[in-house]
């Protein structure tokens, strides 16, 4: 395992195979070289395949001719150690046994937000829709916040003349009540040790468990039990609980979103990802969602003037992963404890 590297032992050997890894979806390319875009390989569900080894071989190795000589993953999860267990997925990365099994000479392991992150730094313009006002400024810090199979966060910090990100368990921040609306749902959230997270809500099986709150505040009957079913029922307004549930889901993200810039002084804007953000972005409220997002006081105008963005490109974090295997010096990585190199 390697310690602090200089800025020639950051460089990957090249073809690098690059990996996004979530509780529910991996993703796969691999940059050939510093200037050809990446070769991308079809999405998988982590759960039709027993290992991460077996994935790269079916999915990867397989399928091409194109021998990676090292590999960068993003997976949801701590990456300290070994064997490093990946959160909501059954998978062990081991890296060892990756170099020993599959031939990399090097490979290096980082948090999915922190590949969240480079991607904030390395997407167009096109990629990003704006939600309300605020100006971008250029080498300001920013933060990706990602409601999916959990509550992702993580920033990225300019300092000289490298973006460094920040990965962090932001997700598990406290939620808690503000409107007379909200005192009404929140006594009847599940809560984890006592307290509602960010991530008690805004993710997946939080809001399976904003929507139980509402019909049980309102002595609803409890319709639904999965997010995807919540969501078509908003969308066609057949279910008014499902309705509210959305439409707060969206508010409460944009109050843990203005949290959050306040606590990076995120003037390079906050940007939205994630499959659930995704999928209700067409019924986002701007004017609501900034509302909820710029209700700071005494730093209202500060949140005013922080941007925010969905991020539209369906693989983003690949793009991150893509501009860090091509320039690893243009990021300040911090590959201590999580770069394992062939013996």
């Amino acid at each position: 395992m390697s310690n602090g590297r200089t800025e020639a032992e950051q460089r990957l050997p090249f073809p690098v195979l690059i990996a996004d890894i979530g509780g529910t979806n991996a993703r796969f390319a691999i940059v050939i070289d510093s200037n050809a875009e990446p070769k991308r390989f079809e999405p998988i569900k982590t759960a039709d395949y027993p290992t991460l080894d077996a994935a790269i071989q079916q999915v990867v190795l397989d399928k091409t001719s194109i021998l990676p000589k090292s590999a960068v993953l993003a997976v949801a999860g701590p990456t300290d150690g070994d064997e490093i267990d990946l959160t909501n997925c059954h998978w062990i990365v081991r890296p060892k046994r990756l170099i020993a099994e599959l031939g990399f000479s090097d490979v290096m392991v980082m948090n999915d937000y922190e590949a969240q992150a480079l991607a904030v730094v390395a997407l167009d313009a096109e990629f990003l829709e704006p939600i309300g006002g605020g100006e971008r400024i250029t080498h300001a810090n920013r933060v990706v916040i990602g409601p999916g199979t959990g509550l992702g966060v993580a920033g990225i910090v300019h300092g000289s003349n490298t973006w460094i990100p920040v990965a962090g368990e932001g997700g598990h921040v406290d939620l808690g009540p503000r409107t007379e609306r909200d005192y009404e749902i929140f006594p009847h959230l599940e809560t984890i040790g006592g307290r509602v997270s960010g991530e008690q809500i805004l993710c997946g099986r939080g809001l399976v468990n904003l929507y139980k709150a509402i019909a049980q505040a309102d002595g609803r009957p409890v319709v639904f039990s999965r997010p995807e079913e919540i969501t078509a029922a908003s969308f066609d307004g057949s279910d008014t609980v499902a309705v509210e549930t959305v439409q707060l889901f969206i508010e409460y993200l944009a109050r843990v979103a203005g949290d959050m810039a306040l606590v990076f002084m995120a003037r390079g804007g906050i940007y939205l990802t994630g499959g659930i953000t995704h999928k209700i972005l067409p019924v986002i409220d701007a004017d609501r969602f900034r509302a909820a997002f710029d209700n700071k006081e005494p730093h209202r105008n500060l949140l005013e003037q922080t941007p925010v963005f969905v991020i539209t490109h369906d693989q983003a974090p690949l793009e991150g992963l893509s501009a860090y295997a091509r320039m690893p010096a243009r990021f300040g990585v911090d590959t201590s404890g999580r770069w394992w190199r062939e013996d």
